[in-house]
Order: C-alpha cells, then sequence, then structure tokens
C-alpha cells in the first residue's frame, strides 16, 4: 500500500509530535516521512524553542517548500528562556511535559479540527515519554492514540522493571559507588524476555536517590501508561531483539517493530513519490567537510568518536580520550559539540593536537549516518544512544562502548554481550584503556570477530526492511490494522 494506491476522499491526518530532543526528533520525522509516503496528511508538532534552533541550524528558510501536506507546528513548552544553543534541562523538561504542554497541544489539536484547509485528524503520533500531554488530548477528542518509543524494545523493557527493583528494596541507590564495589553485578532475573542481566545493566534512571525524584518518576509513570495506546511502534527489528519483543507484545496491545527507520527511508529514496525526503530537523548545523577527509583514508581505517546531542564529559575525561587516541596510532574522526565539556570548552591539550595533526579530523555536528556507512570506517566509539547504536549496526560497525545515562547502559550490555559487536570502556576512563581497546577494535582479532558479526547485523537489518521484510510486513500491517481501519 502506498500514496498512489490509497484510494480515499480524505486523507488520513497523523499529528506527529516527538519529545524535545535531537534522537527524539529524528526518529519521530523518519516516521512521520514514510507515513506521508503512504498517503497521510502530517503536522510534525515542535516546542517553539526547538523551533528557533532548526532555523538557526538549517537557516531561516528551512521550511520554505515544505509540502502543503506536510507542515510544522509549535506548541510552548513553559520553561524559562534559556541560552539560544544550550541544552534544556531534562527533569524540567520532564515536568514540562506532565504538566504544562497538554493545553497547548490540546488548542493546537482543536485548531486543526476547525481547520476546514487540512483533513481531520485520524490519529496522534505521540513519542513513548510524551503521554502525559497526548495521552488526555486524544482520549477527550476519541483520537486514536499510536505510541512511538525511539529506543530498543531491550530498554522499554527494562524501564518496565523500574518500580519492581524498589518494590525488592534495590533502588533507589543511597549512592552510586553501590554499584562499582560488586552490588551492580546483583543478578536481575525476573525480567521476560532478557537474560543474565545485572543492577548495572539497568537503565541510568534507579541509580536517583530519593523517591520523590522528578526523572525517575516521569519514567516510571511513563511506561506505566503503554496501555493508553491504540497501539505502539518500536525503533528496532524482529531478528535483533525477537525474545524481548514477543514478551512485550504479551505486556502491551498490538507492539509493532518496524526499524530500522532510516534503512526504510533509503529504500524508497529513489522514488519520485518520496517527495519529503528534503525535509530535516537537525538542531545542530552539519558539517560536511569530513567526508572528504574520509575519502582519502585507507577502507577501515578510522574510527569515529561521537558521544551524542545530549551527554557530556568532564575536562579530565576528555583530556583521557583525547591521549588514548592519540597513543592508539590510529585515524580517527572526532565530532566535538561546542558543549561537550559541561559548564566549560573543549580545550585539548597541544601534544595531543600536534600528535595528531596528520592522522585525526575534529568536527562539528556531522551526517552521521553518511559517515558510518563511509568504507574508511572501521569501528565508532560511542555514548550507546540508541540512533547511533542502531545505525552502527546497519552499517556493519562494531563498537566501543562508553554509557553515559539514561538506557545507555543496558544498550552496551546487549551490544557488548548479546550481539556481540562491542567492547565497554569503564566509567572512569583512562588514557591507557582507551588505547589498548581502540587498538583492539580495529587491528586485533577480538575486533575483526566483532566486524564480522556487525556485518551480519548489518544483512539481517537490510533484509528486515526488504519488501518482504518483518519491519516492512509490521508497517503495513498497522497501517491495515489501525491506522486505516
Amino acid at each position: 500500500m502506498d500514496s498512489a494506491g490509497f484510494e480515499s476522499a480524505t486523507k488520513p491526518h497523523a499529528v506527529c509530535i516527538p519529545s524535545p530532543a535531537q534522537s527524539h526528533i529524528g526518529g519521530m520525522l523518519k516516521l512521520a516521512k514514510l507515513l506521508h509516503h503512504k498517503g497521510f496528511h502530517i503536522t510534525f508538532v515542535n516546542t517553539e524553542f526547538n523551533h528557533r534552533r532548526l532555523a538557526r541550524a538549517r537557516g531561516p528558510e528551512f521550511m520554505n517548500g515544505t509540502l502543503s501536506d506536510f507542515q510544522f507546528l509549535t506548541i510552548p513548552d513553559g520553561l524559562p528562556n534559556s541560552d539560544a544553543d544550550a541544552i534544556q534541562d531534562i527533569s524540567m523538561l520532564c515536568d514540562s511535559a506532565k504538566n504544562y504542554m497538554v493545553h497547548p497541544f490540546g488548542d493546537l489539536v482543536s485548531s486543526l479540527g476547525s481547520d476546514p484547509s487540512v483533513p481531520p485528524v485520524t490519529c496522534i503520533v505521540s513519542d513513548g515519554f510524551m503521554t502525559f500531554t497526548t495521552s488526555p488530548v486524544a482520549s477527550k477528542s476519541g483520537i486514536p492514540l499510536i505510541h512511538l518509543f525511539t529506543i530498543p524494545g531491550c530498554a522499554l523493557m527494562a524501564m518496565k522493571q523500574l518500580r519492581s527493583l524498589g518494590e525488592n528494596g534495590l533502588a533507589p541507590l543511597t549512592d552510586e559507588s553501590q554499584l562499582m564495589n560488586g552490588y551492580g553485578n546483583t543478578p536481575i532475573d525476573w525480567i521476560p524476555g532478557m537474560n543474565n542481566m545485572r543492577l548495572r545493566d539497568l537503565p541510568h534512571f534507579f541509580r536517583i536517590t530519593g523517591s520523590d525524584h522528578t526523572l525517575f518518576n516521569f519514567i516510571v509513570e511513563s511506561i506505566d501508561r503503554t496501555g493508553n495506546a491504540t497501539a505502539t511502534i518500536v525503533h528496532t527489528f524482529e531478528a535483533l531483539e525477537s525474545d524481548v519483543l514477543c514478551a512485550l507484545s504479551s505486556m502491551i496491545p498490538r507492539v509493532y517493530a518496524i526499524g530500522p527507520l532510516h534503512l526504510r527511508i533509503d529504500r524508497i529514496a529513489q522514488d519520485e513519490s518520496f517527495v519529503s525526503k528534503h525535509i530535516e530537523c537537525n538542531l545542530l548545523e552539519e558539517h560536511g567537510e569530513c567526508l572528504q577527509w574520509l575519502d582519502s583514508k585507507k577502507p577501515m581505517s578510522v574510527i569515529y568518536v561521537n558521544f551524542g546531542s545530549i551527554a557530556f564529559v568532564t575536562h579530565l575525561q576528555l583530556v583521557e580520550f583525547a591521549m588514548g587516541l592519540a597513543k592508539s596510532n590510529q585515524c580517527f574522526l572526532w565530532v566535538l559539540r561546542p558543549d561537550l565539556v559541561k559548564g566549560d570548552t573543549a580545550i585539548l591539550p597541544r601534544e595531543f593536537v600536534e600528535e595528531t595533526k596528520e592522522r585525526g579530523f575534529l568536527s562539528g555536528w556531522c551526517p552521521q549516518e553518511r559517515v558510518l556507512c563511509h568504507p574508511s570506517i572501521g569501528g565508532f566509539l560511542t555514548h550507546c544512544g540508541w540512533n547511533s547504536t542502531i545505525e552502527s549496526l546497519s552499517a556493519g560497525v562494531p563498537m566501543l562502548c562508553w554509557p553515559s545515562f539514561g538506557d545507555q547502559p543496558t544498550i552496551c550490555k546487549y551490544i557488548c554481550d548479546d550481539w556481540g559487536v562491542g567492547l565497554e570502556i569503564d566509567s572512569d576512563v583512562k588514557r591507557d584503556e582507551v588505547e589498548r581497546l581502540v587498538r583492539e577494535l580495529m587491528e586485533g582479532e577480538t575486533g575483526k570477530k566483532m566486524r564480522s558479526k556487525a556485518m551480519e547485523w548489518k544483512k539481517m537489518a537490510e533484509e528486515g526492511v526488504g519488501e518482504k521484510g518483518s519491519s516492512s510486513l509490521n508497517l503495513d500491517k498497522l497501517l491495515d490494522e489501525v491506522l486505516f481501519k
């Protein structure tokens, strides 16, 4: 089924609202583009703050040429004014999603219902962590609510256990150092579809001291509300997480795995009817010069380093990573966000700059999907954010893992133990360990085995989005069973 084959006097109309962070916006936009290709009118809702960031990153005319049936609208987030390019406080955003944004969002949906220039809203596609904003509006309006989780199934399932940790006396911690003295290896053996889990492998939120902490409660209560949705989309693919997806399907109504979304987009990008392919929502300005530099390097000779759009490092951690890369004697491409070092400027040691000037490239934000698919990339040093992880798996690139927060410890565990494509760097990062693991990844026997396994996952990801693949069939099932019903 596609837009050409969809016969109806009125287009279905999806209002898509991501959580206000780069990775969530990117995942939701890809889904919105797929739905548009299937015949939907799309209203994509960003916060006013992020809309202004988009205009700065992509130019004030970034919406020029937007299609008549793919519109961007905004709602306020209710937060105090902040620096134009600052990363907003996550706890404050959660509080706003829970207590403030529901009224502006409700007003927006009502205004769409009274606008004769657009089709009636037929569904709300909400980030799973925006349900406090979207569920009341969907319920009041009688509009089907679809959840999109831009995280893997293992992370979603692990987050469903946070309440049980407290009931079993394992959380919250009084001191995070407890995880370092063996307590972190406490087996967690009751999670459906997940094996060999330890306390330290669960999402970071359980480590928060104080049962009234905004972020801990927000995550737990959001996951408790998964049953409010008519259907739930998980950004993964069945071959990667068959056991946990099967378990989730017994707990949440109508679960559909339709990833990797970017591969699905790539498959239809050459189709002349895919008219939304030019629409992008990057909050950071992209720098493409690194691609020309990569062209000059040998196949699989460069390690790519990027800690994502919102993770921070300390100045000491920055120095240890830098000197470890320098001592490894490997070529590297390192993305350095201006705010990577929290509360400080990312200043690299002079000896690092001098020692690596012939084999290193320091870049601003880059087109990551294109970088990971470049033949010169042989490995990825990552914070284990899910977008980065699924893009790396889809490109057949093994990883060095340095999880920071959120669901990243769970994703790291799966990368290293279940999927066999990664090695973990200790949270207390040291240059000697960075040097050793970079060498092992790029030159060692373990690195070769991981690269071979990564290529197997790449093949399975591509099969999943093929015409008869599980993700493609699941998207069609979602359309037939829910959205076009």
